[in-house]
């Protein structure tokens, strides 16, 4: 077994780039770490580049027998805890992380599906990761975002989806304005938060609905909700105006959750 010594290591480099947006599009994978998100990605089948192991994790077995069997096929590289202090993205890491490859072909809207999700302009990466996990939970297996979103490839973002990152299918578009019209010709009823109006979340029959949730300063971009078929808030008793946008959306989907049951 050959160990990585150096932090200028080619290979090592490689993966340090994979910090930055341009390089994760540029090569089309992203990074995951720790047991939990590696044991995730080789259940979902996601398809894993190589994995990285902190050589002295092995030796003091804080990685289990059983996952150790499993990594055993895939392309392992063994590097030395001062390497793999270099490349991790946690303050206190598991010794394990993956180079996962992103698919290049994403699969279609699928309007099959009894509600689609909207993120407009998305900015924090806990947000985004916190949003594509509600989702997950809720059995919803798309998301749309906007180009303005935050990357969701983003290693916080990552994390925070605890493994939903493989289960929900990203659709990253260009012209969010464009996308939404052809949802509407599809038979669905565009519906945006907003704090303009009087109607309540739960007045709200969720099926065939497009659901927008807007930027964490701003709200739904304006053209987004001149196109906006309905407009819905969250009803709050206390002085409180607006919530946190995942907070908001785990409201939103588990009334749709709660209406579905």
């Amino acid at each position: 077994m050959q160990t990585i010594t150096s932090k200028d290591n080619e290979t090592i480099k490689e993966i340090k780039k994979l910090n930055e947006k341009k390089y994760r599009d540029q090569k089309n994978q992203y990074i995951i770490e720790g047991i939990k998100m590696v044991s995730e990605a080789i259940e979902e089948n996601a398809k894993i580049n190589k994995i990285i192991i902190c050589e002295d994790c092995t030796k003091n077995e804080c990685i289990n027998q059983e996952l150790l069997y499993k990594i055993s096929k895939y392309n392992l590289i063994y590097v030395t805890e001062k390497v793999f202090a270099s490349i991790t993205n946690v303050s206190s890491p598991q010794g394990i992380l993956a180079v996962i490859e992103n698919p290049k072909n994403v699969k279609p809207i699928d309007y099959k599906e009894e509600i689609i999700v909207i993120l407009d302009g998305i900015q924090d990466p806990g947000n985004m990761g916190t949003i594509l996990r509600t989702l997950d939970s809720a059995n919803i297996k798309q998301v749309i975002i906007s180009k303005n979103t935050t990357d969701p490839y983003n290693p916080k973002v990552v994390r925070s989806t605890m493994g939903a990152i493989f289960r929900v299918n990203i659709i990253r578009v260009e012209d969010l304005n464009k996308t939404i019209k052809e949802i509407k010709k599809n038979k669905f009823k565009l519906v945006c938060t907003s704090l303009q109006t009087d109607k309540s979340m739960y007045d709200l029959d969720y099926k065939q609905k497009a659901i927008v949730i807007g930027n964490e300063a701003n709200g739904v971009s304006q053209e987004v909700q001149e196109l906006a078929d309905e407009k819905i808030k969250i009803p709050m008793l206390g002085k409180t105006e607006s919530l946190n946008a995942s907070v908001a959306t785990g409201i939103i989907i588990y009334e749709y959750v709660r209406q579905k049951l």
